[in-house]
């Protein structure tokens, strides 16, 4: 096999969540040139990986339909030995049809699957049969390597990335990845400043996200009253948020993309799931993995694979009952 492509459009933890492909392509073809595509603003992430050979990026904003037709002509080009869809959706069940490559393989939901070569099952939260998402995703390409799946989540920060973060690691530390695109998936700003009012003052907290998270990080970070804390949302690219990640103490998320870096990086991870459940098995990989939810059941959780925008039952208790305690219980001693 001398040309291999995978496809992932959706979010950035899923993007993150297929790297275990690449290293097990890699491992069985290691001649072959892996190309990868996903959504624009998202290629950083993937940009020095050493077993890709080109990172192909699809403007989805704007001209989505137009790029998409591009696309198909430059793979239809490139005359793909395989085509690997991890994605569930028609846009790309398309482009993976009429790139004419010579097998194709996806999941059996997407509407396309039917022209597919070989489609699996991708099975979410079922009773007995739980599977994570690089589980799932692995299976693809059982039919041209084999059935292992220890294959790894993981980035590749340059010397670079870690020398802008070395700043940051003269001292013990945390971080704090607040924000979510989801306000259900994201654990109200009052409990993260009540966890930082109740650490210890000698750890330094760095707060981490997009440029779209710098105001709820400063409101944590004034509010909390935390004098050894600093807001670096917006001041580190993904590779670098990633190699800071490295050596904390430990990284507190949301399920969200920061959950699945610190996974690419075995670093130590405490996931908050609010509305959503780690049955789903989107969890962290993280040899040191915590997982805090609510204490006391509820009828209504999970509410759905995905977040909302805000509470269906208005009262979002599936955030309101997690204990600040369930954070300080998880800290390492320093």
């Amino acid at each position: 096999m001398k040309r291999i492509l995978i496809i992932q459009t959706a979010s950035l933890g899923d993007v993150v969540l297929c790297t275990p492909l690449i290293e097990k392509l890699h491992h069985f073809y290691p001649g072959a040139k892996i190309d990868f595509l996903l959504k624009y603003g998202y290629e950083e992430v993937l940009r020095y990986h050493p077993y890709l050979h080109h990172v192909i990026v699809w403007e989805k904003s704007h001209k989505k339909y137009a790029h998409l037709l591009e696309l198909i002509r430059i793979f239809r080009d490139r005359k793909y030995d395989l085509i690997v869809n991890t994605q569930r959706f028609a846009s790309t069940g398309l482009m993976t049809v009429f790139a004419q490559a010579k097998s194709t393989v996806g999941f059996s939901k997407n509407p396309f699957a039917i022209f597919f070569n070989r489609r699996v099952s991708h099975l979410i939260g079922k009773p007995g049969n739980y599977q994570h998402e690089v589980e799932r995703n692995l299976q693809l390409v059982d039919h041209v390597t084999d059935t292992s799946v220890n294959y790894p989540v993981k980035l590749y920060p340059t010397q670079t990335d870690f020398a802008k973060v070395s700043q940051f690691k003269t001292q013990k530390y945390i971080t704090i990845s607040p924000g979510s695109l989801w306000f259900t998936k994201q654990l109200p700003a009052e409990k993260w400043i009540e966890m930082m009012r109740q650490l210890d003052k000698d750890v330094m907290v760095y707060l981490l996200g997009s440029a779209r998270e710098n105001a709820l990080c400063d409101h944590i970070i004034k509010t909390s009253g935390h004098a050894k804390s600093l807001n670096l949302s917006g001041r580190l690219s993904f590779l670098q948020s990633a190699a800071l990640m490295k050596d904390a103490l430990m990284n507190y998320v949301n399920d969200s993309a920061p959950m699945h870096f610190a996974s690419a990086m075995n670093a130590p991870v405490t996931v908050v799931y609010c509305s959503t459940v780690p049955e789903f098995g989107f969890g962290p990989r993280s040899e040191m993995s915590h997982i805090v939810q609510s204490p006391k059941p509820l009828s209504c959780r999970p509410c759905g694979l995905h977040g909302f925008k805000k509470c269906p039952e208005k009262h979002f208790n599936c955030a309101h009952q997690i204990e600040v305690k369930q954070f300080l219980e998880v800290l390492p001693d320093k």
